[in-house]
């Protein structure tokens, strides 16, 4: 059998997610801490039209998530687009697609941590502002680390019931809080203009974005073909339950009013609902930011510098599986080393560290799904239609559509992202550290046989 077929199934560590579990990790690294959190700057940014921007984003990302359904489904791999990457185009750039994609969320993990501890500012109002978000921000990303720890099906579990209640309450509050809007609240709809507008998209794009880290459970479901029907249904979860809040929120409160001190949506509940309204919806953010650090943050990279390091790209330390929980423990400890250093940075300047680390992470996710998009279009080209509906179970309607929309939204959000020189200068800083780590180490590696060639090989 040739090197260069595709590996159509690959499962290593245990399989214990069913479609629910990969529906709730979509879910949770969605709505978390980008829609109950940045949401204020949007809004600062566009008044009540931020909706339309955040709307913008979705789409662009459920396009996205559909567009990569059938070779997430035909070649599951914890390193997920690293894997696909890799195979259609060549080591370096699935070397690249994969560390901005983890990188991405490993930096991610203080900034989510921050906003977790602001939220929880709130339930103790004597406790310093500044000083508080940092110490429960420690405290809860630590937890989270020791929950991925225990095991996959604990943190997953976990996860679940934590997006249970969240999807229960917002959709409560949607539905409640229309019959609260006050039309007047929508006028004028674009205070900013056009500019203020298009400013929320790499906002929103950041708030949609986490759901593809369903993609690197692949290693761990069931049944890989639940990775397709998750990745659809969570995009329509996410997309009607959100938009319909946000416009609660911009119709409830003038949208001057509107900050980043506490969730939107908290600040919306408290004027319709008084404080208990408030308290409910606050807990909704607290387990929106929960639930992405908790599949987000840990889970997605740890997987994916496991695939790496099995690869021989990372050190070995990466690719170790604790015998008794099955997981990337030292991988884990590393990612909350991190988080933990960018956590403690953020008490200098927790809101401005926390903006820059957002848009970062948004300009190195784009650099990654524009490459697991061409790849999942070459896969769909190699396969073809029948084989892929027939082997792989799990075939996307309306093809070339939903590539060629999040392939064009993709360089949309990225134009819009490099929005100053400190833009600019931090992705030269990063992305001059990976040519300089590629060249100078790893294509030795592959020289000298230490990386040695995947093979893709059909069961």
């Amino acid at each position: 059998m040739s090197d260069n077929q595709i590996r159509i199934k690959e499962v290593e560590p245990l399989r214990n997610m069913g479609f629910w579990m990969i529906w709730a990790v979509g879910v949770g690294a969605v709505v978390g801490d980008g829609i109950f959190l940045l949401l204020g700057a949007g809004i600062q940014e566009a008044g009540p039209s931020a909706v339309w921007g955040f709307l913008f984003a979705g789409l662009v990302q459920m396009c996205l998530m559909v567009a990569l359904g059938e070779v997430a489904v035909g070649m599951p791999n914890a390193g997920a687009m690293s894997v696909w990457v890799e195979r259609y185009m060549g080591k370096g750039f699935g070397l690249l697609s994969g560390m901005t994609f983890s990188v991405g969320w490993v930096v991610l993990g203080g900034s989510i941590s921050i906003a977790l501890g602001r939220f929880t500012c709130y339930w103790f109002p004597s406790i310093d502002l500044e000083t508080g978000t940092i110490v429960f921000a420690l405290l809860l990303f630590s937890v989270f680390c020791l929950m991925n720890i225990l095991g996959t099906a604990i943190a997953a579990k976990g996860q679940l019931v934590f997006v249970i209640l969240l999807v229960g309450i917002m959709a409560v509050f949607g539905i409640l809080g229309v019959m609260k809007i006050d039309t007047a609240n929508f006028t004028p709809w674009m205070p900013n203009g056009i500019a203020g507008l298009i400013a929320t998209i790499p906002m929103g794009t950041y708030a949609y974005m986490g759901a593809v880290c369903i993609a690197t459970s692949g290693s761990e479901c069931r049944d890989p073909r639940d990775l397709g029907k998750a990745l659809v249904w969570s995009s329509i979860t996410f997309l009607v339950m959100y938009t319909l809040d946000m416009l609660v929120v911009v119709g409830v409160i003038p949208w001057e009013q509107i900050s980043m001190d506490i969730s939107p949506f908290t600040q919306a509940a408290e004027v319709t609902f008084g404080y208990a309204g408030g308290f409910i919806l606050n807990i909704a953010a607290w387990l929106a930011a929960g639930t992405c650090l908790i599949m987000g943050t840990i889970y997605t990279p740890s997987r994916i510098f496991y695939q790496m390091a099995k690869e021989g790209y990372l050190p070995k330390l990466f690719g170790e599986l604790n015998s008794k929980t099955r997981t990337p423990i030292k991988g884990i400890i590393v990612i909350w080393i991190i988080g933990t250093i960018f956590i403690l940075l953020g008490y200098f300047d927790a809101t401005g560290l926390y903006v820059v680390m957002c848009n970062q992470a948004v300009i190195a996710w784009m650099v990654s799904w524009g490459l697991a998009l061409l790849a999942a279009i070459k896969f769909r080209k190699e396969m073809g239609a029948e084989r892929i509906r027939n082997e792989v179970g799990w075939k996307q309607p309306l093809y070339p559509l939903f590539p060629a929309i999040a392939f064009l939204g993709c360089i949309y959000v990225l134009y819009l992202s490099f929005y100053d020189w400190v833009q600019f200068v931090s992705v030269a800083v990063w992305m001059g550290i990976y040519l300089i780590w590629y060249h100078g180490s790893i294509k030795k590696k592959i020289k000298n046989g230490i990386i040695k060639p995947t093979e893709f090989k059909k069961l």
